[in-house]
């Protein structure tokens, strides 16, 4: 079977984010399991303009082709003022259809909500793009300090969790838009 192509996007642009480390250790979660083929999707590497253009720049192109590409995304989000990133939202509403019939799971932190309220928040904005968010999130509260590679049990096992229901629902949705392309 072919590996489920899982897009990792690094939802914060800020300097000196915690982002780019916890992305390192998510996807050092997903390396084993060769059923998925996992790619980093960096928001900080997009010139993204400051306000929509008319037209798609060639940024803009690129990570909407990244998006299309994906059979499914995990969002690596921190919580600023208990929502998620303006870039973040600003790169995710230059996709649409590309969205359409994918899972969405969420890898979140802050400190002492663990991003939940940014992912609360992210839960519509992709409900309204008709894509489909999975349950389980990983929750990192960066007071406790960030993941390691000798981190908790509980955080590996919320990234297992968030793995398989993300394997099951990419692979289910793959089958489903083969079958029958989403409308809507």
């Amino acid at each position: 079977m072919t590996p489920l192509r899982i897009a990792v996007i690094i939802g914060s642009t800020r300097e000196g984010r915690a982002g780019d480390r916890i992305t390192r250790w998510f996807v050092d979660q997903a390396t084993p399991h060769d059923d998925l083929a996992v790619t980093v999707v960096d928001l900080g590497e997009y010139d993204f303009p400051a306000s929509y253009p008319a037209e798609p720049t060639a940024p803009i192109r690129a990570f909407v082709r990244e998006v299309d590409q994906a059979e499914a995304f995990v969002v690596i989000t921190p919580e600023y003022n208990h929502s998620f990133p303006a870039p973040l939202k600003q790169a995710i509403d230059y996709a649409y259809d590309e969205w359409q019939a994918k899972p969405v799971g969420f890898v979140s932190y802050g400190c002492r909500s663990t991003g939940r309220h940014a992912v609360d928040q992210l839960r519509t904005v992709f409900t309204a793009l008709h894509a489909m968010t999975v349950r389980d999130v990983v929750g990192i509260d960066l007071l406790a300090g960030e993941p390691t590679p000798q981190c908790t049990d509980e955080l590996r096992r919320d990234a297992t969790v968030l793995l398989d229901q993300l394997r099951w629902w990419g692979l289910a949705l793959r089958g489903g838009r083969a079958t029958r392309p989403y409308v809507s």
